[in-house]
């Protein structure tokens, strides 16, 4: 599933790509042709990630997707968009002037009213990628939870965004247990994975990509600062991650090798409905 900086960066393209025209909007598979001829004709005005949520205002209608596990939705040049051939799995299709939007398979396509976004706004915990958002909204869950903390970071409605790569890499660098009640952990500790996380999303938004090895983020880090990370942004299309930095992660998807910190052997196990993976040695609890 998508992870929260995949949903912004994807809303960041739709603005780029189609903010401010006119859309055309059809459904080449047919299940959403109704409500596709609503939007039809109408100005494209804002995207806006919260989570895993994209809500895309159309005109008068706000447009709610949610990718789920196999949704896509790219966004590219009308020349690179082969609209007359069949698309029989194409969901929502968004034509502006020199751009087109795809989305293929979501687990929420729907046209709702503000009263409908509020409500589901106010079902999620803070977005470290939205800096008006509070983190002590999340503590004010966490610190109450005999759930653990690897447990508590997939819960949307406590930290809105977060998948399983990130939950992961955050509890590896910050060597914390994964099984640590949140009741049970400090706040400063809180404040940590909140800081960790405010410092990780945002590249991969700009990369897409996650990146969590410190010599690449740091090289990350200082692309953003002298603007040459632009350039990376505006050329993705959502069609495939980016490629900018090679692929590698401390723990993720890592069980049975050495643990890049103390070599001791990575473990895995399910948790929160996904496969945690850990270094038993040095995420310890403090």
């Amino acid at each position: 599933m998508p992870e929260g900086h995949t949903i912004h960066a994807l809303a960041r393209q739709l603005e780029r790509a189609l903010g401010g025209e006119a859309i055309t909007g059809t459904s080449p598979q047919g299940r959403f042709a109704a409500d596709a001829a609503r939007l039809d004709g109408h100005i494209l005005d804002r995207a806006e990630a919260v989570g895993k949520h994209l809500f895309v205002d159309i005109g008068p209608h706000v447009l709610h997707v949610h990718l789920g596990l196999i949704g896509t939705f790219h966004v590219k040049p009308l020349a690179r968009m082969p609209l007359r051939q069949p698309a029989p799995t194409v969901r929502l299709r968004l034509v502006g002037d020199t751009y087109a939007a795809e989305l293929r398979g979501p687990m929420i396509c729907a046209l709702i009213d503000e009263e409908r976004r509020a409500a589901i706004e106010a079902r999620l915990g803070p977005d470290p990628l939205d800096p008006r958002d509070d983190p002590d909204r999340a503590w004010a869950r966490i610190h109450r939870s005999r759930k653990a903390i690897g447990e508590l970071l997939m819960d949307q409605a406590v930290v809105a965004g977060v998948g399983n790569v990130y939950r992961c890499e955050v509890l590896h660098r910050l060597k914390l247990d994964p099984f640590t009640p949140g009741r049970e952990l400090d706040p400063a500790v809180w404040q940590g994975i909140w800081e960790d996380l405010r410092t990780l999303m945002p590249l991969g938004m700009a990369f897409s990509q996650i990146l969590t090895m410190q010599d690449q983020v740091d090289e990350a880090q200082v692309m953003m600062a002298d603007g040459s990370a632009r350039a990376v942004t505006e050329q993705q299309t959502g069609e495939r991650l980016g490629d900018c930095f090679e692929r590698r992660f401390h723990v993720y998807q890592r069980a049975g090798e050495p643990c890049r910190r103390c070599g001791a052997v990575l473990q895995e196990r399910k948790i929160g409905g996904r496969t945690l993976y850990w270094c038993p040695a040095c995420q310890t609890r403090t």
